[in-house]
């Protein structure tokens, strides 16, 4: 195989992690070459109402498969908290990406942290798991929802239309718009959702495709998100559910630290668990088992219940 095509969203973010999933591989395998297969995704086309309504993160996610199964592309290249916990028959992620920065982004021209907006503030976010934390931290929060890529995300903010926004920091520092960011949000108020700040690159599992995407895996970075992803599948959640997960290593040992919530606040389930790290999903089906047993599973029931 000498030559991949790598399927991308059109974003600005999008294309930068394809090209340098590119970059990476072009020196990898010098006689390669390797081009970009630019599509335009669901997600991407459904800007006026919120993912959770119209089929969840996944909608980023399917025609990029598509055309992968139909041999339009060799592989597809993602940010993995965009990622369906199930891919599709005879599909894996070959590899992941050192994590960059896991953290939320607080993004504001008015104050300089989120304690220091004014009573009623407008704040955009479509993200299930943010408003959660947002309204638990600041109920009197009016909490607006905010769809679009990055840039139409920040121009919205630029006219006014909030106050603040709420953005992953990850894609922020890729785009080289760290300077955009007010506060970077502890993890203690908003815990970062499953794979956040981790590029993923998913392809056929064919054994020819995974030798030439084996160099580029960070097996450091996998074990954290396998345990993440396994403490998701658990629960069991959607994108009507807010959910948290975020693992990291310390000198062998996993710490994964996971919530579950009620979007409105009222209810949050949050507990870590550490454990060795080979055995990272074991680690997050056991956490999730724990929350789950806490008191978690009711309330994703009766989440899943509302959304039927």
């Amino acid at each position: 195989m000498q030559h991949l095509r790598i399927a991308t969203r059109k974003s600005l973010l999008a294309l930068w992690q394809a090209e340098h999933v590119a970059t990476l591989l072009r020196a990898a395998h010098p006689k390669l070459t390797v081009s970009l297969v630019p599509v335009v995704t669901q997600g991407d086309r459904i800007l006026d109402r919120p993912l959770a309504a119209i089929g969840g993160k996944g909608l980023f996610i399917k025609e990029l498969e598509v055309a992968i199964e139909e041999k339009r592309a060799d592989l597809a290249v993602h940010s993995m908290k965009d990622v369906p916990g199930e891919l599709p028959e005879g599909f894996g992620i070959a590899a992941v990406l050192p994590r960059a920065d896991p953290r939320d982004a607080f993004l504001s021209k008015t104050a300089a942290r989120i304690a220091d907006l004014a009573q009623g503030a407008r704040i955009g976010t479509s993200s299930q798991r943010r408003q959660c934390g947002l309204r638990a931290y600041r109920a009197d929060l009016s909490v607006q929802p905010l769809r679009g890529n990055v840039d139409t995300r920040l121009k919205k903010l630029d006219a006014g239309d909030y106050d603040a926004i709420i953005l992953a920091a990850a894609g922020l520092i890729r785009l080289g718009l760290e300077s955009r960011i007010t506060e970077y949000l502890d993890i203690k108020l908003s815990l970062p959702a499953v794979g956040q700040g981790i590029v993923g690159i998913e392809c056929r599992t064919e054994p020819d495709l995974l030798a030439l995407l084996a160099p580029l895996n960070h097996e450091p970075t996998r074990q954290c998100l396998d345990a993440e992803r396994a403490f998701a599948a658990r629960l069991g959640g959607s994108c009507q559910s807010p959910i948290g997960g975020y693992a990291t290593l310390s000198d062998g040992s996993l710490t994964i630290e996971g919530f579950v919530g009620a979007p409105d606040g009222s209810q949050i389930f949050r507990q870590s668990l550490t454990g060795s790290a080979h055995d990272s999903a074991l680690l997050g089906r056991t956490l999730a088992d724990q929350l789950l047993t806490a008191g978690a599973g009711n309330l994703l029931a009766s989440l899943r219940g509302m959304a039927e």
